[in-house]
């Protein structure tokens, strides 16, 4: 990673504020059941919630992007221009089936902007941008996130640069109660950017190569599919996380997904002194190193990091030939996972009053 991107990591992460209580609760009982903690954090408002379960025609979105012109716009970017900056209601962009060619950029002020698609493979944004172009890692996402609020549903983010291109981001996100639901982002070294605040993936699907999930946020990737891929090297590393500080409230949590590959894979390296990074409850196929593991250089942060795993299956989960660093824990405990769910790490049940949801957002 770029040294100009791990100093802007750092100074964000700083900002980020956690009220995370001190033992979380499986379930939090209100009303009906609409959706199930494990679907959502409690802080996605109930309105949110059903956005992200609407269908199109009951969105009513604010425009409506179509390349073809039949919509209110022709391109995302020209949508996003129109669309008022910081006026704190959510405002819906409906992006029909198609490509759009666009790099873009959601800036600080402009908050609650969410991104709705016709499916993953049907809407796809594709940018090419890549760190052998020219560009430094921050700059090389094909969208980039960074307004607090994001929500992206039912869209495919590529960086279309290739395997040969070394860092290419597809998807960057550095926006406060971030939610990508039901997309694809798909890429090789770096696909995705988890800058900073707190994220949650949910039936998500995400490809790359080398560090094709990095960043220093505070991020839960639940039912997700997590796929290495054939890259320019003979073995890939899914995460690198980037936690310098002890005192950060930052890591990455991997919890009831699916790890496949199609080359021989690493759960993760230690891209800075304090990375944390756990997996939680998912299936880890053959392709995963018996070590799990790597070292990022040498023994670089091998004492300070903070990696562990918990409960999960799948002929790639077996701990007996982990690696033996002082900051691996090969079985968590209840207490120590319960750490890292939706309710324990990003604070979910602290964030917004009962909204009468029935939430299950613990452990499984």
């Amino acid at each position: 990673m770029d040294s100009v991107v791990s100093n802007l990591t750092g100074l964000l992460t700083n900002s980020l504020e956690m009220f995370v209580s001190g033992k979380p609760t499986r379930r939090e009982t209100g009303g009906r059941k609409l959706l199930s903690g494990q679907d959502f954090p409690t802080w996605v408002s109930l309105s949110d919630r059903r956005l992200l379960e609407a269908s199109v025609e009951e969105l009513r979105p604010h425009a409506v992007v179509a390349a073809d012109g039949s919509g209110t716009h022709m391109s995302v970017g020209e949508a996003l221009a129109s669309l008022e900056k910081g006026t704190g209601g959510r405002s819906v962009i409906h992006l029909t089936a198609g490509t759009y060619k666009e790099n873009l950029n959601i800036p600080t002020k402009q908050k609650n902007v969410m991104l709705v698609g016709d499916g993953k493979g049907k809407t796809v944004i594709v940018g090419s941008r890549s760190n052998k172009g020219g560009y430094n890692t921050y700059q090389t996402a094909t969208v980039a996130a960074m307004g607090d609020g994001f929500i992206a549903r039912d869209i495919t983010f590529v960086n279309s640069a290739g395997p040969n291109a070394e860092q290419a981001v597809a998807l960057r996100v550095g926006s406060d109660r971030s939610v990508v639901y039901r997309c694809s982002i798909d890429a090789y070294q770096d696909t995705l950017y988890t800058l900073s605040k707190r994220q949650f993936y949910r039936e998500t699907d995400i490809t790359g190569t080398v560090d094709f999930i990095f960043g220093n946020s505070a991020v839960v990737f639940q039912s997700c599919n997590i796929a290495s891929r054939k890259g320019s090297s003979d073995q890939n590393y899914v995460t690198a996380q980037g936690r310098s500080d002890p005192n950060q409230n930052t890591g990455i949590a991997i919890h009831n997904c699916r790890i496949t590959g199609s080359t021989r894979t690493y759960l993760g390296r230690p891209w800075k002194e304090y990375s944390r990074t756990v997996v939680m409850q998912s299936f880890l196929d053959g392709s995963v190193h018996p070590s799990g593991w790597s070292p990022w250089s040498s023994s670089f942060a091998l004492k300070t990091l903070y990696y562990g795993e918990f409960g999960n299956s799948g002929p790639g989960s077996s701990v007996s030939g982990r690696v033996s660093w002082p900051g691996y824990h090969p079985a968590l405990t209840l207490t120590e996972a319960q750490g890292f769910t939706v309710s324990g790490f990003i604070g979910g049940t602290s964030w917004l009053p009962s909204t009468g949801v029935v939430f299950d957002s613990g452990l499984l």
